[in-house]
């Protein structure tokens, strides 16, 4: 009897465990509302329907702007506000991602990924612009930086991604932990915090608006699998030989504190890059566009001499 009760005490436990964990995707409707700013926000470019912010003069020079992984266009807020006073900043949720949601081909390979940039910069009209590409978005810049030489002007990385790590080996798809795969069922705010805080050197930079921002989007339906679909399909090539071939003037900005993708990995770049020049920001994580997006909007301003009237 004892042994029976306390069974059921342990089920009744789980279940509401369960049903505290379990975090259901949330009405696209309602997060449209919410996140985009008119129903123009919305294109379909390369068979996806992408959300799109494009401001600016449209007769200015172009920088285009890719978020990394798990974050949106809304990463760049602060930034593409000071850019675009005097240059055409268009930024966009990537397929998997923020408003865009899923794309219908289910392929969220590099290669997707550029051929959707392609199509987006011609549906744009904009026959060349510079790209701006944050961790997993500045692999995608780079790459098409790459091969895409004549589209490209400029090129920022911020703390990007490519080179081999502990889990990630040139040629071959990465494991991902069945606990990275539960993340489509269960995600309270709570654990996303604890997700999100290593990436900021700062704490306070961390505010329950930025929580639930990324939070909100995370459960767009659809989203999570496709990021951890993105993960999956992810097969790093050797950079050194790609980026040996990029002709286009690069800024590296990196965090000295950056505890996701360490500073150090930007010898690696310096060192591939024909013209590349580092800057790099004391006590700053990951994301340094929303820890410390003033000292980011001065140098990347400069560099592409926008934002100055």
């Amino acid at each position: 009897m004892k042994m029976a009760i306390g069974i059921g005490m342990t089920a009744v436990l789980l279940a509401v465990a369960a049903g505290w964990l379990w975090t259901p995707d949330k009405d696209r409707a309602l997060l449209e509302a919410r996140y985009a700013t008119a129903p123009t926000d919305f294109i379909t470019v390369g068979g996806v329907r992408l959300h799109v912010r494009d401001t600016g003069p449209r007769d200015a020079a172009a920088v285009i702007m890719l978020h990394g992984l798990g974050a949106s266009l809304h990463t760049w807020e602060s930034l593409a506000a000071g850019l675009s006073t005097t240059g055409r900043v268009v930024r966009y949720d990537l397929p998997g991602a923020g408003l865009t949601g899923v794309d219908p081909t289910g392929d969220y390979a590099d290669e997707r990924g550029m051929e959707v940039l392609l199509a987006l910069m011609d549906g744009l009209g904009l026959a060349r612009a510079s790209l701006l590409g944050h961790s997993m978005g500045g692999r995608l810049a780079w790459r098409f930086a790459a091969h895409h030489g004549d589209r490209i002007d400029k090129l920022v990385l911020i703390a990007p991604d490519g080179f081999a790590s502990p889990g990630f080996a040139y040629g071959k798809p990465p494991e991902v932990p069945a606990t990275m795969q539960l993340m489509k069922y269960v995600l309270p705010r709570p654990l996303l915090r604890m997700g999100l805080a290593p990436a900021y050197a700062d704490s306070a930079a961390l505010t329950d608006a930025l929580v639930a921002r990324y939070h909100d989007l995370l459960l767009v339906p659809g989203v999570r699998g496709a990021m951890i679909a993105r993960m999956e399909q992810s097969v790093l090539q050797d950079p050194v030989p790609i980026l040996a071939t990029i002709e286009a003037p690069t800024l590296l900005v990196w965090g000295d504190a950056d505890a996701m993708i360490p500073i150090a990995n930007a010898a690696d770049y310096v060192a591939a890059l024909p013209s590349a020049t580092l800057v790099t920001l004391p006590g700053v994580g990951h994301i340094p566009q929303e820890e410390a997006p003033a000292k980011v909007l001065a140098v990347v301003g400069d560099f592409l001499g926008m934002g100055r009237n």
